[in-house]
């Protein structure tokens, strides 16, 4: 019997107890490596790797593994679930290790770089995307009035003002606007205005809606 066997024997011999010799001691420790634990829990956790049967099986393909959390990694290589992602080409891996070992693929690959402020990027697109940041060049013109914009968004919002849609009505005198922000400023005159009087005890309100909750009074 060799020196390994002789050990395993020794483990899993029904004499097997922690440091006997020391009563105080309370740590549990492995006979193969000399390895202690505090906890008996933990030792058995470990000298499950000193095993040769191997307990927990996949259903799938018969592999077997020493330890359920093995076993459970395992398993992802049969399910559709890839939880790690390639941030430069979105291809998807079961295991961490696989994704590390894919970015060797793009570390070949030719980098597009920024003349102005040499920032580099993987696509050509997310290279364009940054140049308007150093660009002058507005390349969204409004096709009504030529006037440009650095970006789409930015020609979008400036079209309502073309459009005969005007979703922002003031409350006081029932004008229309394109825009949010041009009521805003509009509503600003009217902040000090007094314009709709009661005909019948001649008080002035702000709004028209203000003026037709008072004439209820009156009604009564």
């Amino acid at each position: 019997v060799d020196q390994t066997e002789e050990r395993h024997s020794k483990m899993y011999s029904p004499h097997y107890s922690s440091q006997t010799e020391d009563k105080n001691l309370q740590s549990q420790e492995c006979t193969i490596y000399k390895k202690s634990f505090s906890q008996m829990s933990s030792l058995n956790k470990h000298l499950l790797v000193h095993r040769t049967d191997k307990l927990f099986n996949c259903a799938v393909c018969n592999k077997s593994f020493s330890m359920k959390l093995q076993l459970k990694r395992h398993l992802l290589v049969h399910s559709n679930e890839k939880p790690f992602e390639c941030f430069l080409c979105n291809k998807s891996f079961v295991k961490k290790a696989y994704l590390i070992t894919h970015f060797v693929v793009h570390s070949n690959e030719t980098l597009f770089e920024c003349s102005v402020c040499n920032k580099s990027f993987y696509r050509k697109n997310d290279l364009k995307r940054h140049l308007v940041v150093h660009s002058k060049e507005k390349l969204f013109k409004c096709s009504v009035c030529n006037k440009s914009f650095s970006w789409k968004s930015g020609l979008k919002k400036h079209l309502l003002l073309h459009s005969d849609e005007k979703l922002f009505k003031c409350s006081v005198c029932i004008k229309s606007f394109s825009r949010r922000s041009a009521l805003s400023k509009h509503l600003v005159l009217h902040r000090n205005e007094i314009v709709f009087k009661c005909s019948v005890c001649n008080k002035s309100l702000s709004t028209k809606s203000y003026l037709n909750a008072h004439l209820l009074e009156h009604s009564n």
